[in-house]
């Protein structure tokens, strides 16, 4: 690239309030890169003559058009797969879609996929949720240019569960996963085929998202600064790439496969005739028992596994999926205009509908709701190798940053507190920092928790020493006046949740959302609201190398909320 800032002047910029105004004009690509380091560029990946694959499948990321609203036909980016070898099953479209096939996989399978890249830009593609290799990843250093081909080799080590695969090239993640690079992975094992779920036409996948369309019906994406600070959002909802998705079934139990497919849009997941959410899994796989909730909160890149039974429902019946009404996400006047330039026709937090099922047909048989769905080996602190020193997972942001651990995203940039040791079990702790309006502190190079800049001053056990409560949900100071909640995806394998606190109490916001959070089985992304502080245990088991962990709102991971755990 030509163009150049001096990082000085960017500072200053991003430290003043005139400096918003004036940064938010820049190129885009400027402000998506301040303070990012550039990312090393490795040679492609090729096939390993000894690793003998049971399924393998060529894998193509490409320009398509797709008609998605009545009309001209929508530019978008596309996977297309083709079965070189294995199951017939192993892949799977959904009709009339820009998303990738569904691919499915068993516990215990050796996998090869051959990404071929035939996009005008680089890309590399992440299973999201995957316990793999390093090198396997889709780490961003890995990007291939157009008419490389990226060679993935591992065996399949994942529980039963719904993972994700979907673009991760450094600054550019958001808008190629906004044009359409997205798909699930639906992994199987002998533990969950016992349980004779519904399967088949009974067993459906959801991906959720929401778009913004031009009178050309083109997609339009993130042009402004604020839709990046904000995440960008749509202001129409579509369902497996379809609008007005209406789903018809049978008089009988289904099982949703339900992904929140979008960049930063969060829901709240709830059916019209207050009828309960039965959810049976998260991100990882079943639960041990089946829970009923009033609503589920589902924010980018989480899952959900839900019972849906229309047993006992007349033919000609309806019933409606719905986004209810909720607050606290995003920063006050944020969230009522609805976090985006483009994003007042379908605000934040606001009621509206994802998509209708209808019955049409009558049947007199329907598989009952297992009592016990898995078994789950809980983690507990002493299990942990850092039981009284969690690993800090700090989120501070202001105007033109988004940081972790006080520090945008830059490769070779890991600070002692990043490194884990392998076959380990950590504690980790996820929280806000005070980064607001540029004056927060933030954690330098691991040293903990203390001396985090302006408002509350917290150790490790979260213990507040202090403060001055401002704004926000809770928090300390101009930062939490700021704060929004981040979803926090750690790549590798999956973590279990050991607690949620909020500083200062529960309020009128965080009642809005408090019931929807699942708390008791395996996940990899993890909804952290305003002045919330979330305790995880993550194993760090098998491989060594980089592993990234982000905000799941593909604006801020771009923009740098990202950082690298090497595993060691």
């Amino acid at each position: 690239m030509k163009h150049s800032i001096n990082p000085s002047r960017r500072r200053f910029f991003a430290q003043t309030g005139a400096g918003i105004l004036a940064y938010a004009g820049m190129p885009a690509w400027v402000q998506a890169m301040s303070g990012m380091g550039d990312m090393p560029h490795l040679p492609p990946r090729k096939a390993s003559p000894g690793f003998h694959a049971d399924v393998e499948i060529d894998l193509v990321c490409k320009p398509s058009a797709v008609s998605i609203l009545p009309g001209q036909a929508t530019q978008v980016q596309q996977y297309v797969a083709k079965l070189i070898k294995g199951p017939a099953n192993t892949l799977s479209e959904l009709p009339g879609s820009y998303l990738g096939p569904v691919l499915r996989f068993e516990t215990g399978q050796k996998i090869r996929i051959n990404l071929h890249n035939q996009l005008d830009e680089p890309s590399i593609t992440h299973w999201h949720g995957l316990h793999v290799p390093a090198d396997v990843d889709g780490h961003p250093q890995y990007v291939i240019d157009k008419g490389q081909t990226f060679v993935y080799e591992f065996e399949m080590l994942n529980r039963a569960s719904m993972n994700i695969y979907h673009p991760h090239p450094h600054n550019t993640t958001a808008k190629q996963v906004y044009h359409g690079l997205a798909g699930a992975i639906l992994v199987n094992d002998a533990e969950e085929r016992r349980l004779e779920l519904p399967g088949g036409e009974y067993e459906v996948p959801i991906v959720i998202q929401d778009r913004l369309f031009n009178a050309n019906n083109q997609l339009i994406y993130a042009g402004h600064m604020r839709d990046r600070m904000m995440g960008f959002y749509g202001d129409r909802i579509l369902v497996n790439g379809r609008p007005d998705f209406q789903l018809e079934v049978a008089s009988r139990a289904y099982r949703f496969r339900v992904l929140n497919g979008s960049t930063a849009r969060i829901y709240k997941l709830a059916w019209d005739d207050n009828s309960p959410v039965t959810v049976i899994g998260t991100d990882g796989g079943l639960l041990e028992t089946p829970i009923d909730k009033p609503y589920v909160m589902l924010a980018p890149g989480e899952r959900l596994d839900v019972w849906a039974d229309f047993s006992g429902r007349k033919v000609g019946s309806q019933l409606v999926l719905r986004s209810r009404s909720f607050s606290g996400v995003l920063p006050g006047m944020a969230g009522r205009m609805g976090g985006g330039m483009h994003g007042s026709v379908l605000p934040v937090g606001s009621d509206y509908p994802i998509f209708s099922v209808k019955v049409i047909r009558q049947v007199s048989d329907s598989p009952a709701l297992p009592k016990r769905l898995s078994q789950i080996n809980r983690y507990s602190l002493k299990d942990t190798a850092n039981p009284t020193k969690p690993v800090p997972i700090e989120i501070s942001e202001g105007p033109m940053k988004m940081q972790l651990n006080g520090r945008p995203y830059a490769f070779n940039d890991v600070l002692p507190s990043e490194r884990i040791p392998v076959n380990t079990v950590q504690l980790m702790q996820i929280f806000h920092g005070q980064g607001g309006m540029g004056m927060g502190g933030g954690m330098q190079h691991g040293e903990g928790r203390q001396g985090m800049g302006m408002g509350m001053r917290r150790g490790a056990d979260d213990s507040a020493e202090g403060g001055h409560k401002m704004g926000g949900m809770g928090g300390g100071g101009m930062g939490m006046m700021m704060a929004r909640a981040h979803p926090i995806h750690l790549h590798g394998q999956y973590f279990q949740i050991l607690s949620r606190n909020l500083d200062g109490g529960q309020n009128r916001d965080y009642a809005t959302v408090k019931d929807g959070f699942i708390e008791g089985g395996w996940k990899d992304t993890v909804l952290v609201m305003p002045g919330e502080t979330v305790k995880i245990i993550k194993p760090f088991q098998d491989f060594k190398g980089l592993f990234m962990y982000h905000c799941h709102n593909l604006e801020h991971e771009d923009m740098g909320m990202m950082r690298d755990f090497s595993v060691e």
